[in-house]
C-alpha cells in the first residue's frame, strides 16, 4: 500500500502517514526500523505493510516507494 509521510519524530522513530484517502495512520519505530531507513521527510511517497483489521490495524514497515 502506498501513502506519503505526514509526520516523523527522528527521537521515537515513529510518526504518522497519510493514505491516499486523506486518513492520518500512525506508525511506531519499529516499523520505521523494518524499512531501513535513516530519516523520512514529510511530503516523501511510502511504501507502508500493515496487519490486522478495523481498530487494530497497524503499520508494520514503513519504507520508500520506488518504481
Amino acid at each position: 500500500m502506498q501513502a506519503t509521510a505526514y509526520t516523523y519524530d527522528p527521537e521515537t522513530r515513529s510518526g504518522q502517514v497519510l493514505l491516499d484517502d486523506g486518513t492520518p495512520m500512525p506508525f511506531d519505530g519499529a516499523a520505521f526500523t523494518a524499512g531501513g531507513l535513516r530519516l523520512l521527510r514529510p511530503g516523501q511517497r511510502v511504501r507502508i505493510e500493515t496487519e490486522g483489521q478495523g481498530e487494530a490495524l497497524r503499520i508494520t514497515l514503513v519504507t520508500l516507494q520506488t518504481l
